[in-house]
């Protein structure tokens, strides 16, 4: 292939059109949006560049949430576009769940012109500001030439590093002054910034050596396993030391749930052998995990018999911020458990995984099976067993979203997406249809409640326009559940607000975006509307109807230790 010259590599466009073309230089395939009036430079000169892919939300969250989703399961940037105002102010939620996860994203909001910048003109807001606490970096345009530059460092900013999302916010009248384009591709570098630090010899050494002394140790997985892409160098390093892994809920696709050194999720709704194995550690080796309150409950509590903590973290700010670390080793998760595998010995613990294989005997994740009603539990099992845990799951808050993280068994990394830090409801489905989007050739289920699902239901109209075959899964209980357990069990069953009677029928609702519409309501239905789900080619919602009161177990109480787990029924 010939070089190109200068010349042919140099045009002189809008504002609009060097945006869009930057975005093609950066491998973008697919942008989500919603147009509006500051943006319609931007969204003109999409009529005239064929190449670019732009999906039309039925909302600005369901954009930033599709783009977070679309992220979280390929390992790009996501990219969403808004118009000023309340277009740029309707994504604040979907900014904030990715920052809190660590998503790449690159988020464009229009503005209105420079010369109308502070007097409070029609759709005008200070989305900088508004988001500043929620984004790694952002830009206000003030140059159309600086388009190409600002768009490049952007990519390399959220992808890089801690991720996470970074807003690029232009004004109309820049959007279409003109500029001479071409692509750029220098090296990007900010003083002070160095997202990818020299592997610590000395102190994977320590680190190794803490192991050599361990009698109880336990691997935390958390999600920086899969933003790292290190489920790979997981497994031989897990494969090598023979030290059983206990997992956050964003790092439970970061290491395979069949894995028989795999004990499952830890934390708040934990089970008892992960809870327990962090409880009786002598030593904690956290990977990308940042020790969330979820995970650690009562943080005086927690590991009370861990004579070391190693904590190994992209970032610098995690480190000491909530448990303190004996070693601490801050780098690419990638690269570090590469080293330290090819020089890891097994650890020379013995009867420790025997003990935590028999506590997983003892008091298995189980549920009071029934053949009147159907069961949550009973529905996640059945989806992993006809997708072989195969599938990318997306949930939306709420006790389905731990259900899925108990009983769906993950064999791949990102292939749950789940709103962990923010906790956002709505998030499920716009999540499932990026995913889906960027990962044509997968099944994706979007598993929702019946609260959420409401947040988000008008992106049914998208899949049904596009045929985007997400198989959604609504587990329809009638009540905030969550909300509901927590009222039972921690406000002596003093229920509040949360009956969402009126809810529309799913079934009818789906049939009117164009959607074929399930439901079931026992086994044998569910069965059946599940099998007819998987065999229709494009989008299909199937509304499960489940009991109003059940409750997930195990769960820790806020304010008490991992070792304290109400088990329900099974005490």
């Amino acid at each position: 292939m010939q070089q190109m010259t200068e010349a042919q590599t140099q045009r002189w466009m809008t504002g609009s059109e060097a945006l869009l073309q930057g975005l093609l230089d950066e491998g973008v395939d697919t942008v989500f949006g919603y147009p509006g009036g500051s943006a319609l430079y931007i969204y003109d000169a999409m009529t005239q560049n064929k190449e670019f892919k732009h999906i039309l939300t039925r909302h600005e969250q369901g954009a930033v949430h599709a783009a977070d989703g679309y992220a979280r399961s390929t390992g790009k940037v996501g990219v969403c576009i808004a118009t000023s105002g309340p277009g740029a102010t309707n994504l604040v939620t979907g900014i904030a769940t990715a920052h809190m996860d660590s998503i790449p994203m690159v988020i464009i909001t229009a503005n209105v012109p420079t010369y109308m910048i502070g007097t409070d003109a029609f759709q005008e807001a200070d989305i900088i500001s508004i988001t500043m606490p929620i984004t790694k970096h952002s830009y206000s345009v003030r140059d159309a030439a600086d388009i190409p530059r600002i768009l490049h460092e952007a990519f390399y900013l959220a992808n890089t590093g801690r991720k996470g999302p970074v807003l690029i916010d232009i004004p109309k009248d820049i959007s279409n002054a003109k500029l001479l384009y071409e692509p750029y591709t220098a090296e990007v570098k900010f003083r002070g910034y160095e997202p990818d630090p020299e592997i610590d010899a000395e102190r994977i050494g320590e680190w190794l050596l803490a192991i050599s002394e361990a009698k109880r140790p336990v691997v935390i997985a958390g999600g920086g396993i899969v933003h790292a892409n290190a489920s790979d160098e997981l497994i031989r390093f897990i494969d090598q030391t023979q030290i059983p892994v206990v997992a956050t809920l964003h790092g439970l696709s970061g290491f395979p749930s069949g894995h028989p050194l795999a004990l499952g999720m830890a934390g708040h709704h934990g089970n008892y052998a992960a809870n327990m194995a962090i409880q009786q550690a002598d030593l904690i080796i956290s990977l990308g995990s940042r020790f969330d309150d979820r995970l650690t409950m009562k943080v005086s509590g927690f590991a009370p018999q861990a004579r070391r903590i190693v904590h190994i973290d992209i970032d610098p700010a995690e480190i000491d911020k909530i448990v303190k670390a004996d070693i601490s080793i801050v780098g690419d998760l990638k690269g570090i458990l590469a080293y330290a595998s090819a020089i890891a010995a097994p650890s020379p613990a013995t009867g420790w995984m025997e003990q935590l294989r028999e506590y997983k005997l003892q008091h298995p994740l189980r549920y009071n099976d029934s053949d009147t009603e159907l069961k949550p539990q009973y529905v996640l099992e059945m989806l992993h067993q006809t997708s072989n845990g195969d599938a990318i799951i997306s949930t939306d808050v709420g006790q389905h979203q731990m259900w899925t993280a108990q009983f769906y068994k993950f064999n791949q990394p990102r292939s749950l997406l789940t709103s962990g830090g923010l906790g956002t409801m709505g998030f499920g489905f716009p999540a499932a249809v990026g995913a889906q989007i960027g990962n044509p050739d997968r099944l994706v289920i979007s598993i929702n409640g019946d609260g959420g699902m409401q947040m988000c239901a008008q992106e049914m109209a998208i899949c049904a326009v596009q045929q985007i075959p997400v198989k959604i899964v609504v587990l329809n209980n009638r009540v905030l559940g969550m909300v509901r357990q927590q009222q039972e069990l921690m406000y002596e069953n003093r229920l509040s607000q949360i009956d969402l009677a009126g809810s529309p029928d799913f079934v009818l609702l789906a049939e009117a975006y164009g959607l074929k519409g399930l439901r079931a309501s026992n086994k044998a239905e569910a069965n059946a509307a599940w099998k007819e789900a998987l065999e229709t080619p494009g989008p299909v919602l199937v509304e499960f109807v489940i009991p109003m009161d059940e409750n997930v177990y195990p769960m820790v109480l806020g304010g008490t230790a991992l070792d304290e787990m109400i088990l329900g029924d099974f005490e």
